[in-house]
């Protein structure tokens, strides 16, 4: 808006008041003595570019936006540690304490610290852990960790026989800007629907919710949540949601909390490579573009398309052709029921 407010534009105005019997050239005293004034002035009208981006919502970002949102009482959703259960193994009567650390190891690990403690019998003992910082990045699968530290290394090894699920970054500005968005846009009273919906929405982990209505009869209400990979929250996530809100819901409704039912999308296919290119290469490029492809579609689109799949396929540079391509074991689509989402299943590359 004040883009022409530069330096030059306000120093030819303040020239332009100035007496005109006056010396105003360049060099000239009065040039020389309204230059610096000119350039603080255009700084200003910078930073009220800037103040008037921050005053709208759409706009703003970072503490900006925090502030706008809690004109409507929603504040930034924290960053959350995944959770899971760390499996060690080795001698019989091996104590592992609370707070023991492994990694999943490389260049850049990401830690993990045990929540119980443990003696092996049998030759293993599974405790519960968590991630040691909070964030997405702790969402690790199956055999990730496998590097001990600490006071046990060589005495006992460590895996994990399961996914460690909902750990969840800090809100993004695009996700508060949408909930801030919604609270406005969408008026919640009284319980109905939108208010179940922007309830679930605070809860961290969550990233969508469906609300269903009288589900079951006279006041009975359900949310179905989706946590912020778009697939069903952890169990500790729901517990959570079930929790808050319980806490905000009028009094008399029966409220059901649930994770959106997970459905396999299971992806095999012949490829042609490019020079150069391996089968592990191109398999985790494919797991990564269909993964997005159906992150797509949760709550949105009850579809997965056979074409949208061959197409995530055809547009991975290192491969060239391919053949025999099916999902789930066919080559139509795949419908999704109300209140289940898509997630990626196995992924066969031959």
């Amino acid at each position: 808006m004040y883009e022409t407010q530069t330096k030059a534009a306000i120093l030819q105005r303040m020239l332009d008041a100035s007496p005109a019997d006056i010396d105003k050239r360049q060099g000239s005293v009065t040039n020389d003595l309204l230059s610096p004034a000119s350039i603080e002035l255009a700084l200003a009208y910078t930073e009220l570019d800037n103040v008037l981006s921050a005053g709208f919502a759409d706009t703003a970002s970072g503490p900006y936006l925090d502030l706008r949102a809690n004109e409507y009482g929603l504040t930034r959703k924290t960053a959350v540690k995944s959770v899971g259960t760390l499996t060690f193994s080795g001698p019989n009567g091996t104590v592992i304490p609370t707070g023991t650390i492994a990694s999943t190891g490389g260049t850049t690990p990401i830690y993990f610290v045990t929540t119980a403690a443990g003696t092996i019998s049998g030759g293993v003992i599974t405790v519960n852990a968590e991630a040691q910082s909070a964030g997405a990045s702790g969402n690790v699968s199956i055999n990730a960790i496998n590097v001990l530290l600490g006071d046990l290394v060589g005495i006992v090894t460590v895996a994990n026989s399961v996914n460690f699920d909902a750990g969840a970054d800090q809100e993004s500005n695009a996700a508060l800007l949408a909930r801030y968005l919604e609270r406005a846009r969408r008026p919640a009273t009284s319980g109905n629907a939108n208010q179940y919906h922007q309830w679930a929405l605070e809860v961290p982990g969550v990233s969508d919710a469906k609300v269903y209505p009288v589900w079951s009869g006279p006041g009975t209400v359900k949310v179905v949540l989706l946590d912020d990979e778009k697939t069903a929250p952890a169990p500790s996530v729901v517990t959570e949601a079930t929790a808050y809100i319980e806490s905000q819901r009028p009094i008399g409704a029966t409220v059901t909390v649930a994770g959106a039912t997970e459905v396999a999308i299971n992806v095999s296919v012949d490829v042609t490579l490019a020079p150069g290119a391996t089968l592990p290469q191109v398999k985790a490029l494919i797991e990564s573009g269909v993964k997005a492809y159906l992150a797509t579609l949760a709550f949105v689109d009850p579809l997965v398309r056979y074409t949208r799949i061959a197409n995530v396929i055809l547009d991975i540079p290192p491969i060239i052709d391919y053949v025999s391509l099916t999902v789930n074991g066919g080559t139509s689509n795949i419908p999704i029921a109300d209140g289940s989402v898509a997630v990626l299943g196995t992924v066969t590359v031959t």
